[in-house]
Formats: structure tokens, sequence, C-alpha cells
């Protein structure tokens, strides 16, 4: 079933051309004010320009909108009850109840709820959530994990195929400092130094002056050498423990940072540990697991195996808590394009398209004074380089025919500049490449969300918070519940509450995060959707017997009901197009504000058998869209609050 908005734009644009000879769009639009109508077109003034230049003489807008008025009246009898003129020309048209109640007849009939699929299924790409290795995934990325689900889920309601890309951060100059801090966690529990290594870690921590964290990276530097007098092969202790070990993300985080702040300080660069200096090693241990020639690679290469699985198992934890549809076999990260760097390079310089440049090998862009760098000085590459790498390889072997990125609005200049470089060297000549920009989640002072100690909120401790205010809710709501079903609930809520606190405002705005607002029972939340759904089917509970029928809209409330159930369709496209959930968000809270309005004063059950029937159709419909709805969110609708 074609959506109202695109029959009428098709048949005023036919119009158009019928009467003036000019093929020029319908511009069809909701109506911003019901009392005018239900949709609105402003062609008529558009008209006037070419119509003006054609004629050679002066167009009325308001005289062009009455000749397409009249042309229109007898292509719209069935469907508009009344097409009228306001303003300086624009055209509103009042949809007919005799032919809404036949369409809503029609969808509720239909599985899909009167949505079509894709004229032209493409191959689409989408690239969302992107952690990093050894760091637990953050608030920062809420949004990309979020938003790129619920793109997604709507791409492939309308029948795309949809190929999901997790762009894990797991090669780099960090490699050198997890291995690191892997070696010191092993080496420290195997000599019983455990607490000595924390309370080093505290000390670095909490030092407020440079001398205290001289002295502590002096002292670590004295433990690193006694443990690699017990080891200095790593085969006698570190590889053994290696192959059993499992460490938890969190554990590993810990000393990840200490390891970071220790070697990012200029006191070990003095500290020297054999031929190097304690500043140097991640360097070193970064070559060896990067060099596959290397024979003593293996420890490196394991340990840092054992990172990347305590990092994805945690990860998977959270897109399980989120409900995300990413999947293991999603994941390709940054590593998977090493050896096709030089190669990307290569073809980069050979087509012109990418210069030497003071050594190191840059991409110029038109526009913008800094160059896309894609090869060091060092021969080392970045992040632009594997991010070309993966378009290639997204368009040559997943045959994508659309990418699209969810990530950071900061990341905008470097995204263009890699788009620009992919569509100019002829790799994505035919491809659409879409950034679909994300702003900040702020905290309630106006700056970016933090923990109350300034440090990053990881995703996990919030999850986990917003489930167990969901709970005190849900308990203070329905005590009798037993303690399985109130579980499964606040699961549902809570989780429900933080993804669609997100999802409901533009996502180019940034956002202040607020449990209270999110968990309310009443205005634009996650809670009052779910309430509004399970409000409906508590009603088909006390029905008894009685059934769906025939839809007659009788009522204003009815029909408003009705009108804004038959919209459907048109935000699925408008969300497919813009790549912006906050418009079904907006549509499923006017779908909940109306039923709202409906219920009050639409006695259903209540009513003769007839109307019963009816409106109990219309409460079917209604629990059916908001459901479709939540699912495209990603958001649960239980059937009891």
């Amino acid at each position: 079933m074609h959506t109202i908005l695109s029959q009428l734009d098709k048949v005023l644009q036919a119009t158009i051309a019928e009467v003036f000879g000019i093929d020029a769009p319908g511009s069809v639009g909701v109506s911003q004010n019901e009392k005018f109508g239900d949709y609105q077109s402003n062609a008529a003034m558009g008209l006037t320009k070419p119509l003006s230049q054609k004629i050679g003489a002066p167009q009325n807008p308001r005289a062009l909108a009455e000749k397409i008025k009249t042309a229109l009246g007898p292509k719209l009898a069935e469907m508009a009850s009344k097409i009228s003129i306001a303003g300086p020309g624009f055209i509103n048209i009042r949809l007919s109840p005799t032919w809404l109640e036949q369409q809503l007849t029609t969808i509720a009939a239909d599985p899909r709820i009167g949505v079509e699929t894709a004229v032209k299924p493409q191959t689409i790409v989408v690239d969302y959530s992107g952690p990093n290795i050894a760091k637990e995934m953050h608030v920062g990325h809420l949004r990309s994990t979020i938003i790129g689900d619920a793109i997604s889920r709507v791409l492939e309601f309308q029948q795309y195929k949809i190929i999901r890309q997790n762009h894990v951060g797991d090669w780099g100059t960090q490699f050198g400092r997890v291995v690191l801090a892997i070696w010191y966690h092993v080496m420290a529990e195997h000599l019983n130094e455990t607490e000595t290594l924390s309370r080093l870690m505290s000390s670095m921590r909490d030092a407020r002056d440079e001398r205290t964290k001289a002295d502590t990276i002096r002292a670590l530097a004295d433990l690193h050498r006694a443990m690699f007098a017990e080891d200095p092969e790593g085969t006698r202790i570190f590889e053994p423990a290696l192959q059993k070990l499992h460490l938890s993300l969190s554990s590993l985080e810990t000393i990840y940072q200490f390891v970071s702040s220790v070697t990012d300080h200029p006191a070990a660069g003095s500290e020297m540990i054999g031929k190097h200096s304690l500043a140097d090693l991640p360097r070193l241990f970064t070559t060896f697991i990067q060099d596959p020639k290397n024979p003593r690679n293996q420890q490196e290469q394991l340990a840092w195996r054992k990172a990347s699985e305590a990092t994805l198992e945690s990860c998977n934890e959270i897109y399980s808590l989120l409900g995300v549809k990413l999947r293991p076999q999603d994941i390709r990260g940054e590593s998977a394009y090493q050896n096709d760097l030089p190669d990307i390079v290569a073809e980069l310089k050979s087509s012109g398209v990418a210069i030497d440049s003071e050594g190191a090998v840059v991409v110029p862009i038109p526009g913008y004074e800094s160059p896309l760098m894609i090869e060091k000085s060092d021969g080392g590459y970045l992040y632009g380089t594997t991010d070309l790498a993966a378009i290639k390889y997204r368009i040559n072997q997943l045959h994508a025919q659309r990418i699209v990125y969810t990530h950071d609005s900061r990341q905008q200049e470097h995204f263009t500049k890699v788009f620009w470089t992919a569509r100019k060297v002829g790799w994505a000549a035919n491809v659409e490449l879409d950034y679909a920009p994300f702003g900040t989640i702020l905290g309630d002072n106006g700056k970016p969300f933090r923990t109350r100690g300034g440090g990053t909120v990881h995703l996990k401790d919030l999850l986990d918070e917003a489930q167990e205010r969901a709970m005190a809710v849900v308990t203070e709501k329905q005590p009798d519940l037993d303690a399985a079903a109130r579980n499964s609930i606040a699961h549902e809520v809570g989780i429900g509450a933080v993804k669609y606190a997100d999802l409901s405002k533009d996502r180019v705005s940034d956002y202040m995060f607020s449990f209270d607002k999110m968990l309310a029972l009443d205005g634009n939340t996650a809670p009052y959707l779910q309430y509004a759904h399970a409000r409906v089917r508590s009603i088909f509970r006390k029905a008894g017997d009685a059934r769906p029928g025939a839809i007659k809209l009788q009522s204003p409330f009815e029909l408003a009901l009705g009108k804004h159930i038959l919209r459907l369709g048109e935000v699925i496209d408008l969300v497919a197009r813009e790549l912006k959930p906050h418009h079904l968000c907006a549509y499923l809270y006017e779908l909940a504000t109306r039923f709202s309005g409906f219920f009050e004063n639409c006695p259903v059950i209540q009513s003769e058998p007839a109307i019963r029937a009816s409106r109990l159709s219309l409460c079917d419909l209604t629990a059916r869209t908001l459901e479709l709805g939540m699912d495209l969110l990603g958001i649960g609708h239980p059937d009891k609050m």
C-alpha cells in the first residue's frame, strides 16, 4: 500500500503537468494545522516563477492554486472530502472518513500494517558501535550503538539487505601498553607482588606532584627488573600463565591506564630496562606483535588475543543488555586491514590522489588546509588509511551500494576527507557514503556526562542503574507481581528508557542525561509508550469473547487516531531517508497521545456490539503499530506494566 503522502504527491504532480504543462513536484506535506486539512501543498507558489517566464506575464499563486484545485477535485473524489485554498495559495486536502475506513480495514489484515518494502532494494553496510580493545564501553559508545542499530532495523524492515559492521579499534600503539599491562598482572600474581603493584597504581593515580609520580615510576622500574630476572624469556612463567588466563576487562583497563600514565611520563624515559627505557617498551612490544616474521612475537600476540577476548566478551554482554543486533561475526576491526594498507597507499599514489609530503604520504583535500594523512614519515598508518581500506573491502567484497557511518559529530571533517578520497580514486563512484553524526550526552551541569569524580561513565554501570531504578518503579506500581515478572519488566523499561531518551532527540543535537525524566510515565518517554501499549493489551484481556470487526470512524477521536496510524509508512520512509530515528519516536508519542484521547472519550468494551468491534480493531491496530515502532527502535513492549 502506497503512503497517503506519496499518493497525493503523485496525483498533484500529474495534475500540474496536465494543467500547466510543467513537470514539477507536488510538494505535499502533513498539514501543520489540522483545522485547515490533513495534508497541504505549496506547489502553486513554486509555479509562479517558471509560469511567469513561460507565459511572459506575472502569475498569481492563489489563482494558480484555484486552477489546480478545480482539476484535482475529480481525481481525489473518493480520497478527499474537501479541497480548499488558504493564504497566498496553499492547497489543503481533508481526507474522507469513508476512504480512511477502507484503508484501515486493508492494513488491519496486513502483517506489515500497510508499510511497503523498498522499490529498489540495496545492499547497505551500517558501521556502528566501534569499541576499543582493553577499554570498557563508556557512555560515548551508547549513541553510536543504538542509533546505528535503529537505522539498521528500519532499513532492514524495508527489506534492504543490511550488513552490520563493528569496526573495533584493535590495532595501533596501544598494543604494547596492553601487553605490558598483562605482563605486570601475570608476573605480580606469580611473585606475590599483587599488593605492591596495586599500591603503585594507586600512587600514580592519586599523585598531585611530579616528584611522587617520578618516585612511583622508579619503584615500578625496580619491580619490573625483578620480574624480568625471574623469567627473562617469558617461557617459564608468562607464557604458561597466559594459556590459562581469564582477565576481566575492568581489571585490564585499570592496569592498562596505569601503564599508559607511566610510559607517557618523562621520567619513564630515564628508567632503563636492559637496552631499552621503560617508555620504549610499549613501542617494542607493538613491533613484536605487528611483525609476523618475528619469531619472538607469539607471547605478545597471545596476550593481545586475551585482551581482545576480554573486551569483546564485555561488549557482547552490553549488546545483549541493549538488545542490539550486533553479533560476533559482525566484527571486522582495524587489524583485519593491516595487510592491505601498503597496497592502499600505493594505489592512492599511483592514481595521483596521494602525494609525498615531508617524508609522509598525504591526500590534499579541496577546501581544507590540512590534508588527509595516510602514511606517517616513520611508515606507520593512520585511522584514515584503515577507514579507506574498510570502504574498499565493503564495496568489493560485501558489494555495498550504500555505507552508513554513525559516529560522533567531531569526526565530521575526518569522514568528509575519507569519503572524498574514496570517490576521487574511483572506489565509491556508484556507492552512497552517508555520515550520520551525533551530538554529545551532557550531564546536569551542561558539560559532557561524567562520574561525580570526573571520570568516564562506564556503559554497563549506567545500564545496571537504569534497571535498578526501573525495578523500584515497577515494584511500587505492581507489588503483587512475582519476582521474575518484575525483573523482566524492569529490564525492558529501564533499558528502553535509556535508549528512547537518546533516540527521541535529533541525533545531531546534544542532550542532557536524566534518569528522572527518562523513567517518567508521562511525557515523551519509553515508559509512556510502554504503558500505552500495556493499556491497549489490557483491553483485550477484559474483552472476553469480543472480537475486532469492521472499522467505523464516528467520533473526532477515532478519526484522529485512524489518520495517524495510516502515517506509519510515511514516517518510516522519512527515517530511512534522513537516518534520524527521532522522527519515529515523535510519531509513536503522538500515536500514544491520540490513543489516550480515544480511550478517555470512546468507551470500548461498554459500547454496543458493532461499535465495540470497530473500536477493538482500532485498539488492535494501535497496539500493533506501537509494537512495530518500538521493535524498530529496539525497545521492548511488555503486555503488563
